[in-house]
């Protein structure tokens, strides 16, 4: 029963530190009533390692990202609110910080690749989203899971798990976007993960935003694409074939960008195909009986949504039924910098964020009406 905490964004830390203490942020975590955090990171902060450059400090970060004026405001208040910084603290020596806070507080780390590029996700063709994109370069990713994975297993206490990449989707100038592709590369960052950090769970996101992954539990041949360099090609995903079979997870994220007004009776059903056959051993098209794991969830903290549309309450119910874990979005309460590119205008520092369990500030809860209709009823449901 976990939250996000997003650090994937063009600073490159942990939002909200300008706002409050890393000790102060941790502690919402268990005191509504989780024992886990999704952190979110980009690539690119593991690239700037390799390739030292100079941007890695917290005071250079913030004041390139945020410019001179606005910057140099946010660096003060952040080493204001965390006093163990100085302006030449490192973006990871700040992650080190934070996992070292969570164990204290007793809260679970789930490291989540969010994106090559930081910035913010997601969209089509936002070179973020597909194998050879623009932005995803494939070695790379798998040369920063081996850093970043056994980084977290010497350093972080309370590091648990891996989220991959997060929502796989078709681009237009990238790798054949297909289940074949999927298989090659994810496989072979499962194994870098595995080698450096051999007891972390590995999770597997889906395709089409991490909307669906039930070819993996019922066991289909995962099809390349005719016409590509993946034309006539073929897996299968057998656990048993790797060093990580006992790790895997798989996750699926679902949202309410259709309005629901589904009987959960017909939202149940047709969530129940995109891959929680996999919790199912009474299915008898399941082939592989594996945990599964919602890793982003969420809506608009206003008071009312959680009533408007039959989603929450269907969520609930999914959860109850199949026990499976899951991740709300999100804690943040307000971001660094969002930069959106089919937004006008596509960049705004300081931008609140309305789905959060947080407030601008970061100090208070955002709407205890929705916390204690979703929330606190999500955990209620693996009681």
């Amino acid at each position: 029963m976990g939250t996000n905490w997003p650090g994937h964004q063009e600073l490159m830390i942990p939002e909200g530190l300008q706002h409050a203490s890393v000790v102060d942020i941790v502690s919402w975590i268990p005191k509504l009533g989780l024992n886990s955090v999704r952190m979110t990171f980009a690539i690119e902060m593991v690239d700037d390692i390799y390739s030292n450059k100079t941007n890695q400090t917290l005071g250079k970060s913030i004041i390139n990202t945020l410019g001179q004026e606005n910057g140099t405001l946010v660096l003060e208040q952040i080493l204001e609110h965390n006093p163990q910084f100085t302006s030449n603290t490192t973006r990871l020596e700040v992650w080190d910080a934070v996992a070292r806070e969570l164990s204290k507080q007793g809260v679970a780390l789930h490291l989540d690749n969010h994106v090559s590029k930081a910035f913010w996700c997601c969209g089509e063709n936002d070179g973020n989203g597909w194998f050879g994109e623009e932005h995803f370069n494939v070695m790379n990713w798998i040369r920063g899971w081996s850093f970043i994975a056994k980084h977290a297993k010497e350093n972080w206490p309370s590091f648990a798990s891996v989220g991959l990449r997060n929502e796989l989707r078709k681009a237009a100038s990238a790798e054949p976007v297909d289940w074949y592709t999927w298989y090659v590369h994810m496989t072979r960052a499962a194994n870098s993960v595995h080698e450096a950090a051999p007891d972390a769970l590995i999770f597997f996101s889906g395709l089409n935003f991490d909307t669906y992954i039930d070819p993996i539990p019922l066991g289909k041949t995962l099809n390349g694409t005719a016409g590509t360099s993946t034309s006539n090609k073929t897996a299968k995903f057998v656990p048993s074939d790797f060093a990580w079979e006992k790790k895997i997870v798989l996750e699926l994220h679902k949202y309410d960008f259709e309005a629901t007004r589904s009987p959960c009776s017909v939202f149940k059903a047709n969530w129940y195909k995109q891959g929680f056959q996999a919790v199912n051993e009474t299915d008898p098209a399941t082939k592989y009986l594996l945990p599964v794991a919602i890793t982003e969830w969420g809506f608009i903290h206003n008071g009312t949504y959680w009533n408007q549309t039959t989603y929450n309450t269907c969520l609930i119910q999914m959860v109850e039924e199949y026990k499976v874990s899951w991740m709300q979005w999100e804690i943040s309460g307000s971001f660094y910098l969002q930069t959106r590119p089919n937004r006008t205008p596509n960049t705004i520092q300081g931008q609140e964020e309305f789905w959060g369990l947080l407030n601008y500030n970061w100090d208070g809860v955002r709407d205890p009406v929705t916390v204690e209709n979703s929330l606190k009823k999500m955990i209620a449901a693996l009681g």
